[in-house]
């Protein structure tokens, strides 16, 4: 690949897997595709959701609240999740198998106990920004492939803010899988579309 290019793995943790406390379907069938692309970019950014104990998006946070209902916060709406990915826990470690020993970028994410973060760019309040976009053109990134889980919440957030930051994006569809709430993965396929985001296979990743 070549020098002005990143591969960005987004949240392919222990939690987000079959078996994990927020399981995307097939989620684990995207680790053998990411080892597989990963050693062709020069740069490999690699994100984790962070959460704390009590974080905003957990439904038990919020007493009578069911998983994946939804409720209004400062920054709008909020789906409550399970609890998932609490910080130094079993669940919040990438996933076995997943080469990370490439990476040299990582990217901890909603840490905020009161404001959630699907993007690794720009948490949910769309004003706090992580230090992704920086790094990234410090190190003269234009173009940045995306992939990871779940494909229409934290892989759809950051494909739609890296695009809003001047980069030229593509979502990897097979390295990548998603939840489908309430017709969550036609809703971010239309704002890539919008947005000139392309879809590619990772075949097609030379």
């Amino acid at each position: 690949m070549k020098d002005n290019q990143a591969l960005i793995v987004v949240d392919v943790q222990k939690d987000f897997l079959e078996t994990g406390a927020l399981p995307v379907k097939d989620g684990s069938q995207v680790v053998p595709v990411i080892n597989r692309i990963s050693p062709k970019f020069k740069h490999v950014v690699f994100t984790q959701d962070w959460h704390p104990q009590g974080h905003i998006s957990f439904a038990s946070s919020h007493p009578g609240k069911a998983p994946y209902s939804t409720i209004d916060v400062s920054y709008g709406k909020q789906v409550l999740w399970p609890e998932h990915c609490v910080q130094n826990t079993v669940g919040a470690e990438f996933a076995d198998g997943l080469n990370t020993e490439n990476g040299d970028c990582f990217v901890k994410k909603g840490a905020h106990s009161d404001i959630d973060s699907y993007s690794a760019f720009l948490e949910a309040d769309r004003k706090t920004k992580t230090d992704l976009g920086v790094w990234l053109k410090s190190q003269g990134i234009t173009e940045v492939f995306v992939c990871g889980l779940a494909t229409d919440f934290c892989v759809r957030w950051t494909a739609i803010d890296a695009a809003d930051e001047g980069f030229k994006v593509y979502l990897i569809e097979d390295a990548s899988r998603g939840i489908d709430v309430n017709g969550s993965l036609d809703e971010a396929r239309a704002e890539w579309k919008k947005r000139g985001i392309k879809i590619i296979d990772s075949s097609e990743i030379n």
